[in-house]
C-alpha cells in the first residue's frame, strides 16, 4: 500500500547520500517555485488592510500577522504534507487522485463519496492552475512600475508575451531547461533570506512572531479584520499542494531535506524581514517585497523574480498534465493525446488539450483583472477548496492503515481542517471580488466529469444489453466455422466478457475470420505502474483464439503493440506491426428514453467527438486498423 521513505535513483535503486542531495536540489527547481514566489505579493496583501486601519496598533499588527505566516507554513505546509501526507504515497505517487485510488483500494469500494471528493478536488486543482501562472508573472512584472511609473501600462502586455511563450513552447517539454530550474530557485531563494536577514534590523522585535500567541490575539483583537487577514496569509501557503502532488518524482527524503534545510528557513527569514520593513515603513505596504530591495538591486531583482515565477508556473502546469493523465485512467475525462516530451523520464509529457484550455483561460484572467492584487481576490479559494479535500481523504488513510498513532495524528488533522475552515471562510469573503471565477472554472470541470462517467456507465450499461457472450459465440463458430482468411485480427474491447462490436460487424458484413484471433482488453489498475513481468495475461478460448488482459499502471501510457509483444511466453507469436486491428467506430445519438437529461447527452456526445482516437491513445499502427461503423443512443 505505502512505500519505503527511502529513496530511489533514476535506475530503481537506492540513492545514496551524493543521489539524495543531488534530488533535494532538482526538487527545489520543481515543486517549491510557487510557494517560493508567494512572498511577492502575501505580506502585502494580509497587511493591507490593517497597516491602513488607524485604530490598528501597528506593533500588535505586524507581529500578529508574521506569527500566523510562521506558524502556517509550520502547521499546513511542515506537518501535513512534508511530514504526514508523503507517508500516504501510492507507490511513490502522491496527488489527491492518487489519494483517492489508494483509500478506495483501502475501503475495498469504488466509486461513491471518496471518487466525488477527489473529483472536486482535482477540478479545483485546474483552477488554480490557471491562476498560478497568472498571478506570479504579473506580480513580478509589477516590479517594472517601481522603477519608474511610467512602465505600469506595460505591464499586462508584457505578462501576456511571457505566458504565451511559456505555453507555446510547452511541446519542447522541460527537459531542455530542468538544469536551469534549481539553480535559479536557489538563487531566489537566497536573494529572499538576505532581503529578510537585512531588513530583520529594522526591528528586531519581529522575532517575538515565533510565539503564535501573537497570531492568535490580532484575530481576537481584530475580529473585523481576522477573514481579511487569513485571505493574505494563506497566500503563503498556495504552493503546498505541489510537494505531494510531485511526490514520485523525488521521494520524501530529498524533499524533506530541500524544504527544511533550503526553503522553510528563507520564507521565515523573507516574511519576518518584510514585517519589520513595514513596521518602520508604513507607507511601503504598497509593494513591500520590491521596495525592500536596494536601487541599484531592483532591475536585477526583476528578472529573477520573472524567471522564477516562470519556473513556478512551469511547476503546476506539469502538474495540470499529469493530474489529467491520472484522470484520463480513471475515466474521468474523455482521452486525450499525450506526448512523451523525454526518452528518460516517463513522468515528462505534454498533453496539447490542456495546454491550449490552460493558456485561454490564463490570458484571459490576466486582461480581466489586469494587477496582482486583483487576481489576489480570485486566488486562494480554489486550492484551498482541493487542499481541504485532500485533508479529509488523509483522515480516512491515517485512521485505517494506523500508519502513526492516532491519538497523534487525528488531532493533528482535526486542528488542521479548523485552521482550513478557517482560511475557506476567509477566502470566502472573495467570491464577490473575483473568487466566483475559479469555483466556475471548477463547476464546469465537475459537471464535465460527471457527465462523462454518467455517459459511458449508461453507454456500457446499453452494449451489454446487445451483446452475446465471447466464449460462447466462439464456442458455436467452432461448431460451424466461417470461412478462414490468413493473417492475425486484433480486437480491443472493454468488456472481456462480451464480444466487440466490431467482430459482430465483421461477421455480419465480411463472413469471414483471421487464421488468428486475438481480444485485448486493458486494464487501468491502482498502482501508478505495473511491473513488466505482470504486464500481460494470457487465456487461450475456442476457435484458437487468444484474450489477452493487458495491465497499464494510472500513470502509464497504455501501447498495445508492446503489450503484444510480451505475450510470446504464452504462446502467442505475432508481429504487431502486421496484424489488422479491428475497431468499432460508435455513433452515439440522444434518446427520449435515457436517464440523462437531454442537455446532457448532446454534451456527452460533444465530449465523445472530441475525444482522441483510440488508434493514438493506444498507439496502435494506423495503417492497419479498419474501423466498422455502428449507431448506439444512451
Amino acid at each position: 500500500m505505502t512505500t519505503s521513505n527511502q529513496s530511489v535513483s533514476a535506475d530503481g535503486r537506492p540513492a545514496g547520500v551524493t543521489s539524495l542531495w543531488k534530488l533535494a536540489f532538482a526538487s527545489i527547481g520543481v515543486i517549491f517555485g510557487d510557494i517560493g514566489t508567494s512572498p511577492l505579493y502575501a505580506m502585502r496583501e494580509a497587511l493591507n488592510a490593517v497597516v491602513t486601519d488607524p485604530a490598528v496598533n501597528l506593533r500588535e499588527a505586524v507581529l500578529g500577522v508574521a506569527s500566523l505566516f510562521i506558524w502556517a507554513l509550520i502547521l499546513i505546509v511542515t506537518i501535513k504534507y512534508v511530514i504526514l501526507l508523503m507517508r500516504a504515497d501510492n507507490k511513490g505517487e502522491g496527488g489527491i487522485l492518487s489519494l483517492v485510488v489508494l483509500v478506495e483500494h483501502m475501503l475495498k469500494h469504488k466509486g461513491g463519496i471518496v471518487l466525488w471528493i477527489g473529483v472536486v478536488g482535482a477540478a479545483f486543482f485546474f483552477g488554480d492552475a490557471m491562476l498560478t501562472p497568472a498571478i506570479s508573472v504579473v506580480s513580478a512584472i509589477e516590479g517594472l512600475s517601481i522603477i519608474n511609473s511610467s512602465f505600469a501600462p506595460f505591464v499586462v502586455p508584457l505578462s501576456v508575451a511571457v505566458l504565451l511563450a511559456l505555453f507555446i513552447f510547452q511541446y519542447h517539454g522541460t527537459a531542455g531547461v530542468a538544469s536551469l530550474f534549481a539553480p535559479v530557485t536557489v538563487v531566489w531563494l537566497i536573494v529572499l533570506a538576505l532581503m529578510g536577514v537585512a531588513h530583520i534590523a529594522d526591528h528586531v522585535e519581529i522575532l517575538l512572531a515565533i510565539n503564535p500567541v501573537y497570531g492568535v490575539r490580532i484575530l481576537v483583537a481584530e475580529p473585523r479584520l481576522a477573514l481579511f487577514i487569513l485571505g493574505g496569509v494563506f497566500l503563503a501557503i498556495t504552493g503546498s499542494e505541489a510537494l505531494y502532488a510531485d511526490l514520485g518524482h523525488f521521494g520524501r527524503k530529498p524533499i524533506h531535506l530541500a524544504w527544511h534545510l533550503i526553503v522553510l528557513p528563507a520564507l521565515l527569514l523573507n516574511y519576518l524581514g518584510q514585517g519589520a520593513f513595514i513596521y518602520t515603513t508604513p507607507e511601503a505596504i504598497s509593494n513591500p517585497f520590491y521596495l525592500m530591495a536596494p536601487s541599484w538591486g531592483l532591475v536585477p531583482l526583476i528578472i529573477l523574480a520573472t524567471l522564477t515565477t516562470i519556473i513556478a508556473s512551469q511547476a503546476v502546469i506539469t502538474g495540470a498534465y499529469s493530474m489529467a493523465q491520472q484522470a484520463i485512467a480513471i475515466g474521468l475525462i474523455p482521452r486525450m493525446n499525450i506526448a512523451h516530451t523525454s526518452e528518460s523520464e516517463s513522468g515528462q509529457i505534454y498533453v496539447p488539450q490542456i495546454n491550449w484550455m490552460l493558456l485561454v483561460g490564463v490570458i484571459l484572467l490576466v486582461l480581466i483583472f489586469q494587477s496582482s492584487s486583483s487576481l489576489a481576490a480570485a486566488y486562494g479559494i480554489a486550492v484551498n477548496i482541493t487542499m481541504l479535500m485532500t485533508t479529509v481523504l488523509a483522515v480516512v488513510f491515517f485512521w485505517r492503515t494506523r500508519a502513526l498513532p492516532v491519538y497523534v495524528v487525528m488531532p493533528l488533522l482535526a486542528l488542521i481542517i479548523v485552521v482550513e475552515c478557517a482560511f475557506l471562510a476567509s477566502n470566502s469573503l472573495k467570491i464577490v471580488h473575483g473568487g466566483y471565477m475559479p469555483i466556475l472554472i471548477a463547476a464546469v470541470i465537475v459537471v464535465t466529469m460527471r457527465t462523462w462517467v454518467r455517459g459511458r456507465v449508461l453507454l456500457a450499461e446499453r452494449l451489454r444489453k446487445e451483446s452475446v457472450e465471447l466464449k460462447g459465440l466462439l464456442g458455436s463458430l467452432e461448431r460451424r466455422p466461417p470461412t478462414r482468411v490468413a493473417g492475425t485480427a486484433i480486437f480491443l474491447q472493454t468488456d472481456p466478457v462480451y464480444a466487440p462490436s466490431a467482430l459482430m460487424h465483421n461477421l455480419k458484413h465480411n463472413r469471414v475470420l483471421h487464421d488468428i484471433l486475438v481480444f485485448i482488453t486493458i486494464e487501468t489498475t491502482d498502482e501508478p505502474r505495473v511491473y513488466s513481468s505482470d504486464r500481460v495475461s494470457v487465456e487461450k478460448l475456442p476457435l484458437g483464439a487468444f484474450l489477452v488482459m493487458a495491465r497499464f499502471g494510472y500513470m502509464e501510457q497504455p501501447d498495445v503493440p508492446s503489450a503484444l509483444r510480451r505475450c510470446e511466453p504464452y504462446g502467442l507469436t505475432i508481429d504487431p506491426m502486421q496484424a489488422s486491428y479491428f475497431m468499432g467506430r460508435r455513433a452515439i445519438r440522444t434518446s427520449r428514453r435515457s436517464a440523462m437529461p437531454l442537455w446532457q447527452q448532446r454534451f456527452f456526445i460533444m465530449l465523445a467527438n472530441q475525444s482522441a482516437r483510440a488508434i493514438e491513445f493506444f498507439r496502435i499502427p494506423p495503417q492497419r486498423v479498419v474501423e466498422l461503423g455502428m449507431q448506439i443512443s444512451v
